[in-house]
């Protein structure tokens, strides 16, 4: 994993920030992500929960969403705070979300007191299906 002590601090607090303006009436699980570019500009998300779970969109899907919505495709660092005592890393459609960008993007994961660990995409999701895996499907 990469360097724990080596992340952007103020992403992190863009990050606890927005958690703040998550809308979780159904589970109350709020996180925030910040979504720092190549050009240096910072996007912030929060999950939105939906009655049909299923529809919910993530933090850290959010955050991205925004980016490529102000046409910023490349990405540097994320930030991604949850309110809970242990480690909450991206899940595994956020995961695959983000390896689209940059397989190599900082995750960096926190709660609004501390720091757990920075790692990045391609280790959070090893082996992720990527264009060349999708270059050689067969095509009946």
């Amino acid at each position: 994993m990469a360097d724990k002590l080596n992340f952007d601090q103020p992403l992190v607090e863009e990050a606890r920030e927005v958690r703040e303006r998550a809308y979780a009436p159904y589970s109350n699980f709020k996180v925030g992500a910040a979504i720092r570019t190549g050009s240096g500009k910072v996007f912030r998300g929060a999950n939105v929960e939906n009655i049909s779970i299923s529809l919910t969109i993530c933090a850290e899907r959010s955050a991205g969403v925004a980016a490529v919505a102000a046409g910023e495709l490349e990405w540097e660092e994320i930030a991604v705070v949850a309110g809970t005592s242990r480690p909450t890393s991206p899940c595994g459609a956020c995961r695959q979300f983000l390896a689209e960008f940059n397989p190599n993007l900082k995750v960096v994961v926190a709660n609004q007191d501390e720091v757990f660990y920075t790692t990045t995409v391609a280790e959070l999701l090893p082996k992720a299906f990527d264009n060349e895996t999708y270059k050689s499907q067969a095509v009946d």
